[in-house]
């Protein structure tokens, strides 16, 4: 009997994002968390990119000659600023229902964005290759993390960089990300995130370096509730991001 085709795909976390999928560009919506973790995402993709690849970042289109991967896209809250920085962008995500979604609001802003329905694996299987790779809050939703990071890091170029972004699995966050923000606050619905599933930093690294990258940059990400706004910090209790660059030939 042939041993199963080893997948990332988790079909009840598609299953999930999919239900939401018209939510997703309503800044008011079960999206709202990702609406206001965007500007410090933002702000430190285009400050690493522009400094990796000698940009400069108040340029109106910075990133322009620059193939970005947004693996995981859902419905396009990242790719739509990366292609408005100039940057040449393939948006994948598994559930057709967010691509449709991310499709639709791209032809609305008159954006250039290529998305597909499709998995890490399909496109490393094809031979895509990328500059930047843009992993953001989909390691921690995965059927198989370090296989799932193994496959990203075959698309990403020599020289090239990918950042990943995730919730660390501490009691912390056990109290922070999962009971707080989806059962007292409300702010995600209820079984979005999985304790068990969350990737601590030293098991994302040690992902990472056996697909040959090196971690060049890692900060932590928090809430502040006076400004209501997420910032930068070196606590990385809960939520954080990661950057790893692949070696040149």
């Amino acid at each position: 009997m042939a041993e199963p085709q080893r997948t990332t795909i988790d079909t009840d976390e598609i299953d999930r994002f999919s239900a939401l999928a018209a939510e997703w560009w309503d800044p008011n919506g079960k999206f709202r968390p990702l609406h206001k973790f965007n500007p410090v995402r933002l702000a430190c993709i285009r400050d690493q990119v522009a400094a990796r690849f000698g940009r400069d970042p108040r340029a109106a289109q910075p990133f322009k000659g620059l193939r970005f991967l947004d693996i995981g896209c859902g419905g396009g809250l990242l790719c739509e600023p990366m292609a408005r920085l100039g940057a040449e962008v393939v948006g994948a995500d598994a559930s057709e229902t967010n691509i449709e979604v991310a499709r639709l609001h791209a032809a609305a802003a008159k954006l250039k964005i290529d998305y597909r329905a499709t998995t890490a694996e399909a496109l490393a299987d094809a031979g895509e290759r990328f500059d930047v790779i843009l992993n953001m809050e989909v390691v921690e939703h995965v059927a198989d993390m370090p296989y799932y990071i193994s496959r990203c890091a075959e698309m990403v170029k020599p020289s090239g960089i990918m950042f990943v972004a995730t919730i660390n699995r501490t009691l912390k966050a056990l109290g922070l990300a999962i009971i707080g923000a989806e059962f007292v606050l409300r702010w995600l619905p209820r079984g979005t995130h999985q304790f068990n599933k969350l990737v601590r930093p030293s098991e994302l690294e040690q992902a990472l370096d056996a697909g040959g990258m090196r971690v060049v940059d890692r900060t932590g990400v928090i809430y502040n509730p006076l400004s209501d706004r997420w910032l930068r910090s070196r606590d990385m209790d809960v939520n954080y991001m990661m950057l790893a660059e692949k070696p040149a030939n």
